[in-house]
């Protein structure tokens, strides 16, 4: 338990004071900024987190605005389905739990929209439980360290589970520090493309370092289309107009939001079938909701 034991002391030496990290931070605003996180920067996440949680500060306070109040909040910070599942989520713990957010990861599964990691996240860093927590960052962590891989590859949920699980202590303190270390050693020191091998508290102890950093030759995980000219960034320019208005956006108003008819189309298509924008062509598009 070499290598456990000296991320948890490195991770209590050297963790970043984040909002989510500190004493007496909720676990909804625990939620809330796990669900923030998931491919979106921290510098970004934490200025949008403040705003939610000052105008949603509890689970019911959210449950009994409209949705698109949520999708409007949530502005630019891309992958807006995650405004609905939070409020669908906020929704199913003030009808369920009594506006407490479970500890149980089952009961956090069972909310709409919260996937494995952020249910064991959530159990993990807002109540304490001893339960493995991983994410890319504690993956590439112990693909070097553990396996002597310079790369994770694609996600293996049960065998990556049982990787970090191995590694916990009995201990649920040392559990938590151990989960938060790894990422945040991944995130801030072993990264993806320069990793800062001398200044990596497990250095001694990495079997890829050992190795001599052998090149990769497995599988890799698919990379993210480019975004400039994606559906992806048609789907956000129709989305901001939709944010900004308190009336249905026209047929003929989003028509001007994009040249190619095929892509545009398509994109709203995709934001219907989302939820995330209600109407057709005579009645004009809106958010859900509004």
């Amino acid at each position: 338990m070499q290598l456990s034991s000296t991320i948890a002391t490195w991770y209590r030496e050297n963790a970043r004071d984040l909002p989510w990290r500190r004493l007496g931070f909720s676990p909804w605003g625990v939620l809330v900024s796990e669900i923030m996180l998931q491919q979106t920067p921290v510098a970004r996440v934490i200025p949008r987190l403040e705003q939610w949680l000052a105008r949603w500060p509890t689970p019911d306070a959210l449950a009994a605005d409209s949705p698109a109040e949520a999708v409007r909040a949530w502005d630019r910070l891309g992958y807006p389905r995650r405004a609905l599942n939070l409020h669908a989520a906020a929704t199913a713990i003030a009808e369920r739990h009594g506006g407490e957010v479970p500890a149980d990861v089952d009961a956090l599964l069972a909310l709409p929209g919260i996937g494995d990691y952020t249910a064991r996240a959530v159990a993990c860093f807002a109540f304490g439980m001893r339960v493995p927590v991983v994410d890319v960052n504690t993956r590439r962590v112990i693909a070097r360290a553990v396996h002597g891989r310079g790369e994770a590859g694609p996600a293996r949920t049960r065998s990556d589970l049982a990787d970090m699980e191995a590694l916990l202590p009995d201990d649920s303190d040392a559990a938590h520090d151990v989960n938060a270390g790894a990422m945040e050693l991944g995130q801030t020191v072993c990264t993806a493309r320069s990793p800062r091998c001398d200044a990596c508290p497990i250095a001694e102890l990495c079997a890829w370092r050992a190795n001599g950093y052998p090149a990769y030759d497995g599988p890799r995980a698919p990379r993210q289309a480019r975004f400039e000219g994606s559906d992806r960034q048609v789907r956000g320019i129709i989305m901001r107009a939709l944010r900004g208005s308190e009336m249905p956006v026209t047929h003929d108003a989003v028509a001007t939001l994009w040249p190619d008819a095929v892509q545009r189309e398509r994109a709203l298509a995709g934001l219907v079938t989302d939820g995330l924008a209600v109407g057709d062509p005579e009645r004009g598009y809106q958010l859900p909701g509004g």
